[in-house]
């Protein structure tokens, strides 16, 4: 037997004990650089299932250097941030979330150090104790997205974010206006706002495509809007237009033949006059900012008797509705300007929930109407249950 610390030479690697007791792994890895075990071994046999997990990843493809890894999480988020093309509102929010509710816990932390157990545990602190259920979910999409680029990258074996449907938000249900309560909405904002309220239901516009709208968007003839662009206000108050989050964004949406007397009517009265003029603007003339709206939206709920909503509850109305004319997924993917079908079967399903009150309410009726009459028939039995005329 070779001496305690000459090593015992293998067909892969090498164990040698150390004067401690302890037994050293070491092995020439695929980059053709030594690589010692991040510890000891109690046993020589010990060190040798490790030597041998170690080929095996090695002829599997599998193998990471270990090195490769020491590197601050914080530091790689910041690498990852500066590699994307993000819209200016979208590295807004990842720039937030990174310094508020991620690095706090795990940027000072080594990729290769965080474990699916860190990940958990700084799940559930943000969860009870963090800015609700929909940014925690941002939160951790973003986190696993970033740990699955450091996998792409080879600086870890394997993402620890393995929480299932953490990424997935469930927003509040959102309230549906009536069309009544809509009209009575744009009669409450001031004048230069009613077409805005108008658009933004029956054409199932964002916000930012609202102030980003121009004169040449607008086929009032064919009554269609033609969506392609969006307005972002950042922190700094620096308004950002750029095109819509995704390709589906850029859309044309039919308007209602209701609806274009209001909007003839604000362009001749509001709208900026050139061609390439803005649809909608302040009382001073300014781009739309959705910071400034905000009072003349409280004014104007408080003055139609409405509960607090959104202005986005607009558009939720809008998609609603149209969900409830029998519209297909694909066409009200097409409207609202979505690539994914998710949000449109969340509104195919609230048309069916609807469809089936509707059902309840004509059972109700023939319920009603199938009663058996008070007085008796002419040949003296009980009245005969038939359907009113």
């Amino acid at each position: 037997m070779g001496g305690n610390n000459k090593g015992n030479r293998r067909r892969f690697g090498a164990v040698r004990k150390l004067p401690s007791g302890r037994f050293q792994a070491r092995y020439t890895g695929p980059d053709d650089q030594e690589h010692t075990a991040p510890n000891t071994f109690a046993s020589k046999t010990d060190a040798e299932i490790w030597l041998s997990r170690k080929e095996a990843e090695i002829r599997d493809q599998e193998w990471t250097d270990p090195d490769s890894g020491k590197i601050l999480f914080r530091e790689y988020a910041a690498a990852w941030m500066t590699e994307r093309t993000l819209r200016p509102k979208t590295a807004q929010l990842y720039e937030g979330l990174l310094r508020l509710h991620i690095n706090p816990t795990l940027g000072d932390k080594l990729l290769v150090e965080i474990t699916s157990r860190h990940v958990r545990q700084w799940h559930t602190k943000l969860e009870e104790h963090g800015p609700g259920s929909s940014t925690v979910a941002k939160a951790y999409r973003l986190l696993r997205g970033i740990l699955n680029t450091a996998v792409e990258d080879e600086l870890i074996k394997k993402s620890p974010c393995r929480i299932k449907n953490a990424g997935v938000e469930r927003p509040e249900e959102r309230p549906v206006l009536t069309v009544a309560e809509v009209f009575a909405l744009a009669a409450a904002v001031p004048p230069r706002f009613r077409a805005l309220v108008l658009l933004a239901t029956f054409g199932s516009m964002r916000w930012g495509e609202l102030a980003a709208l121009r004169r040449h968007n607008l086929d009032l003839e064919a009554r269609t809007v033609k969506i392609d662009a969006s307005v972002s206000e950042m922190k700094t108050g620096e308004l950002v237009t750029g095109r819509p989050k995704t390709d589906a964004g850029v859309r044309v949406v039919a308007l209602p033949e209701i609806i274009i007397g209001d909007l003839t009517w604000h362009l001749q009265r509001f709208s900026e006059g050139e061609p390439d003029g803005l649809v909608f603007v302040g009382e001073q003339g300014a781009q739309l900012r959705r910071s400034n709206f905000t009072k003349v939206w409280a004014k104007a709920i408080k003055k139609a008797e409405l509960p607090a909503i959104h202005i986005h509850d607009l558009r939720h109305t809008g998609n609603t509705l149209a969900a409830m004319t029998g519209a297909s997924l694909k066409e009200l993917m097409a409207r609202m300007g979505h690539a994914s079908t998710k949000a449109a079967m969340i509104y195919l399903h609230a048309a069916k929930d609807r469809d089936r009150k509707i059902a309840d309410a004509l059972g109700e009726i023939v319920k009603e109407g199938l009663k058996p009459k008070d007085d008796e028939g002419d040949d003296g039995e009980a009245g005969v249950l038939e359907p009113v005329g």
